[in-house]
């Protein structure tokens, strides 16, 4: 008989319940995606391909912050000290929650739903790259079609919304790689696919002092990546040193909603 681990069979769950829904306004299934876009060739691959945001239409000195919270055995905590900065400092940002790290975490998920200073985004089923041909990145096997790209996104969509209540509009897949293909897979599922404009983190593995300095360089429109899950990293430290010294520079910080985007060789369309 075989034994699914708790992460497997959610996700699972929710791959049966996307291929089981139907009704109006639904998504197009992964088999009428996977036959618009059969022949599709994708010539592109990496963070920052054509349809992807990399900054946002920022009103002067604003940045938009993001964390993604990856799961797996070694990415399914929960940096509290970071969380309880941005609140103490009513600091908004957009969180990119996995299926993996949401299998560990659905109250956190739910708590974090209900606070407005947070905007909940798609982060995807497995953590996998978005690709339709089975490109992979840092040896992370990539999703192998059209289809497979639209269950990783359109899994997790179910996933968060059930547990929260509100379908994601944004994406960012598993080690922000992309085929431009998968990008347009993913607007079909009503996403958009949000890449970065600069590393906060580098996966939590940045020293405070980079972190920091990282962010006093910013100049305004980023959109900055960090990490959620790995509280033995140093990103809390470094935002706390760096965003009170960019607010008295006159930086604000914005969510992801709350502008329009950027996009890399033009927005993207099914």
């Amino acid at each position: 008989m075989i034994r699914l681990s708790t992460v497997s069979a959610l996700v699972f769950l929710s791959i049966l319940h996307f291929f089981s829904f139907s009704g109006e306004g639904a998504p197009l299934p992964p088999e009428e995606i996977a036959g618009k876009y059969r022949n599709a060739s994708p010539v592109q691959w990496g963070e920052h391909v054509s349809g992807t945001a990399s900054r946002i239409a920022a009103k002067g000195k604003e940045i938009a912050l993001t964390f993604d919270a990856c799961g797996g055995k070694k990415g399914s905590a929960v940096d509290r000290d970071l969380l309880d900065f941005l609140r103490q400092e009513r600091i908004p940002a957009t969180l990119f929650l996995s299926g993996r790290w949401l299998a560990k975490n659905r109250e956190t998920a739910r708590e974090l739903a209900a606070d407005p200073l947070f905007e909940l985004a798609n982060h995807g089923a497995e953590h996998r790259p978005l690709s339709v041909t089975g490109r992979s990145a840092y040896g992370i096997p990539g999703t192998e079609s059209a289809s497979g790209a639209a269950r990783e996104v359109e899994a997790n969509a179910r996933l968060l919304e059930e547990i929260t209540g509100k379908r994601p509009r944004y994406f960012r897949s598993g080690t922000n790689h992309y085929d431009e293909v998968a990008v347009r897979v993913a607007a079909e599922l009503g996403h958009v696919t949000v890449s970065h404009s600069h590393n906060g983190d580098g996966g939590a593995s940045y020293s405070q002092k980079k972190i920091a300095d990282g962010l006093l360089s910013l100049r305004g429109g980023e959109i900055v990546l960090f990490h959620m899950n790995r509280p033995e990293g140093r990103t809390a430290e470094g935002l706390k040193e760096a965003l009170p010294l960019l607010r008295e520079k006159g930086f604000r910080f914005v969510k992801l909603g709350e502008r329009p985007f950027v996009f890399e060789g033009g927005t993207p369309g099914p």
